[in-house]
């Protein structure tokens, strides 16, 4: 079976390796001939293009992604042409549209932030007025990383984002004691796999680091799984599905965000389960058994490189990296160093979780 990729980036990357495991080959429709998964056999084409999208296909045995930022009319026209795409544009709407999510999700009975959709000064002023005199606005696509997030405490302070063309809502700014992840895997049969709750360090809007299971879950990793799992199975998902979650001051869980692909948040599991998230995703949409979502160690920490060396000298890093902690697994995605920008991984394992933590810290701190 050949699966195609929508997307270059590392997501697709570290797709590679867990393909040649089960045996499975891949192409990836990447964006430019430098992507970080040129690594793959690729083509170069634009993702929004139907022609280049249709040719891409006729390729593969089936399409997934690397994103979600194929627009919807290609997707559908993919279906019609009878290709295998999973996840589907159906499933794939409520992560490329916040609307439709928060929509489909307060109609399912499920934990959400207080929301409004937003078209004018006069609806901001009204969720302001309501909820305490601040909110979070988003705009309803394309946000990614903190990207297309504002909070607000005027209604003027998002005039610019009502003059544009893309919709936008209004959330209640929940007051959150931490961040949470639960990704499932779900294949086309309907047979769902649940990984551990994790807990995840956001800086500026960016994932800096995870920790596997999520420290004194308890009851909610039980909540949690439920959740993924109704959102997999009544969206009819095919493949991994990363949902984001607040763990509120009062102890609720309230979903924030969706993806269905590999997230940055199971970046741990490549080491730290028996099954990684791209091995399981790649199980999932070729409608392969899952595998076990099992913890390695006790104990597993991801942390995020971001930037890089100022002086943009990766091999120094790496080397000083892996030289300090050899215990510490490090994944550069051939990424240039830029400010701000997801170079790489590392993770660490172990029993304690101070000693695990500072292992990958230490060793992401060598790429500073």
């Amino acid at each position: 079976m050949k699966i195609g990729v929508i997307g270059g980036g590392q997501l697709a990357r570290m797709m590679v390796p867990a393909a040649v495991k089960l045996g499975l080959r891949l192409e990836v429709l990447a964006e430019s001939a430098d992507a970080s998964a040129s690594i793959a056999p690729h083509v170069v084409g634009d993702y929004r293009d139907l022609d280049t999208v249709l040719d891409f296909a006729g390729r593969v045995d089936v399409v997934t992604f690397d994103h979600e930022h194929v627009p919807q009319p290609v997707l559908h026209a993919l279906v019609a042409a009878g290709v295998a795409v999973r996840p589907g544009p159906d499933a794939l709407v409520h992560a490329q549209d916040k609307l439709e999510m928060r929509r489909r999700l307060t109609e399912l009975g499920l934990p959400v932030p207080d929301w409004t959709p937003i078209e004018s000064p006069a609806d901001i002023q009204a969720f302001l007025g309501a909820h305490g005199g601040i909110a979070v606005v988003k705009t309803a696509r394309g946000g990614y990383d903190g990207k297309g997030v504002r909070v607000v405490r005027a209604a003027g302070e998002a005039a610019d984002w009502l003059d544009g063309d893309v919709p936008l809502l209004a959330e209640e700014a929940v007051g959150f004691t931490r961040e949470l992840a639960q990704q499932v895997a779900r294949r086309p049969s309907g047979e769902v796999a649940v990984y551990p709750l994790v807990e995840s360090v956001q800086q500026a809007g960016v994932c800096a680091e995870v920790i596997a299971p999520a420290p004194g879950a308890g009851r909610v990793a039980q909540e949690a799984a439920r959740i993924a799992t109704t959102i997999a199975t009544e969206l009819g998902v095919v493949g991994m599905l990363a949902v984001e979650l607040f763990e509120t001051e009062d102890g609720r869980l309230l979903v924030n965000e969706l993806a269905m692909r590999p997230h940055n948040s199971g970046h741990w599991t490549i080491e730290g389960a028996v099954t990684s998230q791209f091995e399981q995703h790649l199980r999932a949409v070729a409608d392969l058994p899952l595998g076990s979502t099992d913890p390695r160690d006790d104990w597993t920490v991801m942390v995020n490189v971001l930037g890089g060396p100022a002086d943009g000298s990766l091999d120094r890093a790496r080397a000083a990296a892996l030289a300090a902690q050899p215990a510490v697994a490090v994944h550069l995605y051939g990424k240039a160093p830029r400010p701000g920008r997801k170079i790489g991984h590392v993770t660490a394992g172990g029993a304690d979780l101070e000693d695990v933590a500072y292992r990958a810290r230490a060793a992401a701190a060598a790429f500073d």
